[in-house]
Parts: structure tokens; C-alpha cells; sequence
């Protein structure tokens, strides 16, 4: 399989004035993304993903260890020109406007003026922003610099996108707005590495997650895989029994009771009306049966409980 991204125990330390104390940002990082997948790159406020990014762009140099993108290193320009990336906190020449702004940008990335004449109406139509493509940018809303960003992220079309949090000031228009254009660029082949705390989006959208904490990778893998855990029901009974509860524990496991409530995990989905069955037989009366898969949130607050 071709990686888009690969690290080989990647370690960022940070020493602190007279190195008296060592911070461990990234610890001994494995990871392997796919070319051509929505990759979900998760975890808690201060985890090491962005410090990771940064080392992946080449702006912070690691400890150890080492990464290649597309099979080669970051020092090579070649490599570094595949790369688009939009940054959590971004600050954007106000007074240019989003055109002036987005041709600005592609010749920093050495892109001629035929080709920049004919993307940057591509992209700004893309991000829907081809009726302010002459708005100056402190005219714009925080969501429109946001739209703008990925914009300027994809202009020069390349191969591996780093987004980190772009939809974080977006309104649900603005986010299916971004999720179909990501879904758009996996469809031409394109890798995205996405960095966001809107786990719902992520799910939406993502083939693979890594999940930090503390620097390391504590879970990674497809979500058709990671979601696969035993099936949860959340039950509620006119009136609370022993002889009910009992009964529901000899064929699955109670994960909380709160009176007449209960939520319990049964092996698999063929155990579930099962359990309907054994509750109703025991002399239960049920008010509320309701069956649920684990969520990625719930995965990730599950991983990242786990790792306090």
C-alpha cells in the first residue's frame, strides 16, 4: 500500500531554560495514512497533534525519530509543494481581497499566472465565495476567512491537505458545505489529514482515526473496525425489580442503574430482542427500549478516560 503519511517513532521534547524539565509532546508517534483516504488525526487539548502537524510541514524539527510524506522527506521541495495546509489560527492581509489574497498565496507556492488565472475562480466557487471574490477580507465573517482558508489550502491542487479544525467557526450549512468538498477531493484521489474537535463531522466523513493522548497513539484504525464493540441498550421500566435485574444480568452486563433506568451490553445484535424478551418474561413492564451503537464520541471519551 502507498502511505501519504509515515512516521516512524516520532518524538518532540521540549526543554525548558536551563533544562530543568522535559515536556514530551510526541512520543515515539507510529502512523500510517493511506494515499487517497480522510484520515481523522483526534485527541484532548494539549494531546501533541499540533506540534505533530508542525513537524510533519517541516516547521519544527523533531527530537527522534523521523516521517516521510509520499515515501520521501520534507526537505524535498517537490514533496513540500504537494502539501496544502490550513492552520487553527490563521490572520489574513485584511485589506487584500479574497482574489488578490488567493493569487498572493499561489505565487508564494510558484504558481504562473495562466494557471492561477483559471484556480483561483475554481476554488472560490468551490468554497462559495465567487460572489465576494472582490470583498476586501476584513469585510469578511469569521466563517468566510474560514472558507477562505481552505481555499488558499487547496489552490495550488495538492496532493495531501491539512486541515486543522476547519470547521470550527462554520455554521451546519458552512460544515456540509466543507465535509462535501472533502468528500469531493478524496473522490479525485486526494489525501486529507483532518485535525477537528466536532467528532460528529469527523465521523461523517473519515476512513481512519488516531486517537492521542499524551502523545501517543492509543487507537488508530478504520471506523467500521474501532466502532465494532458490543451493542448497548437504554432501558427504562414502569417500576424497578430485582427479579427483573436479575434476570437481565444472567444474559448481559449492566453498565449503570439509576432507578428505574438501566443501560446494559448485550455480545451481539441478534442478543437484543432477546433481552426485550427476558425483560417482558421476567414481569418486567417496559416504558423505553432503545438500542445504540458506540458513537466515535463515545470511543473517543471511552480512549481518553481510559489514559488519565
Amino acid at each position: 500500500m502507498d502511505w501519504a503519511i509515515e512516521t516512524f517513532n516520532l518524538t518532540k521534547i521540549y526543554l525548558s531554560l536551563f533544562r530543568r524539565r522535559r515536556l514530551v509532546a510526541v512520543d515515539a508517534l507510529n502512523l500510517k495514512v493511506p494515499v487517497g483516504c480522510v484520515f481523522g488525526f483526534l485527541g484532548p487539548n494539549g494531546a501533541g497533534k499540533t506540534t505533530t502537524i508542525m513537524m510533519l510541514l517541516g516547521c519544527v524539527y523533531p527530537t527522534s525519530g523521523d516521517f516521510r510524506i509520499f515515501g520521501r522527506s520534507i526537505r524535498d521541495m517537490g514533496v513540500r509543494r504537494r502539501i496544502g495546509f490550513l492552520p487553527e489560527k490563521f490572520q489574513f492581509h485584511d485589506l487584500l481581497t479574497a482574489e488578490e489574497l488567493l493569487w498572493f498565496h499561489g505565487r508564494l507556492t510558484g504558481m504562473d499566472r495562466h494557471t492561477l488565472a483559471r484556480r483561483v475562480p475554481e476554488v472560490l466557487e468551490q468554497v462559495g465565495l465567487s460572489a465576494r471574490a472582490r470583498s476586501r477580507v476584513r469585510e469578511f465573517s469569521k466563517g468566510m476567512q474560514q472558507r477562505l482558508g481552505i481555499a488558499q489550502a487547496i489552490l495550488h491542487d495538492p496532493d495531501l491537505i491539512i486541515l486543522d479544525e476547519p470547521t470550527s467557526a462554520l455554521d451546519p450549512l458552512g460544515r456540509r458545505d466543507v465535509r462535501d468538498l472533502i468528500l469531493h477531493l478524496k473522490s479525485r484521489g486526494k489525501t486529507v489529514f483532518l485535525n477537528s474537535h466536532l467528532l460528529s463531522e469527523v465521523e461523517m466523513v473519515c476512513d481512519e482515526v488516531a486517537i492521542l493522548r499524551g502523545g501517543r497513539v492509543q487507537r488508530q484504525g478504520g471506523l467500521d473496525v474501532l466502532l465494532q464493540v458490543h451493542p448497548v441498550v437504554d432501558v427504562e421500566l414502569v417500576e424497578r425489580s430485582e427479579g427483573v435485574m436479575q434476570a437481565v444480568r444472567a444474559m448481559a452486563t449492566v453498565i449503570s442503574e439509576d432507578g428505574t433506568r438501566f443501560t446494559a451490553e448485550v455480545g451481539s445484535e441478534e442478543d437484543i430482542p432477546a433481552l426485550a424478551r427476558c425483560i417482558v418474561q421476567a414481569g418486567g413492564d417496559l416504558i423505553r427500549f432503545a438500542p445504540r451503537r458506540e458513537s466515535l464520541e463515545d470511543l473517543f471519551v471511552r480512549v481518553v478516560e481510559e489514559h488519565e
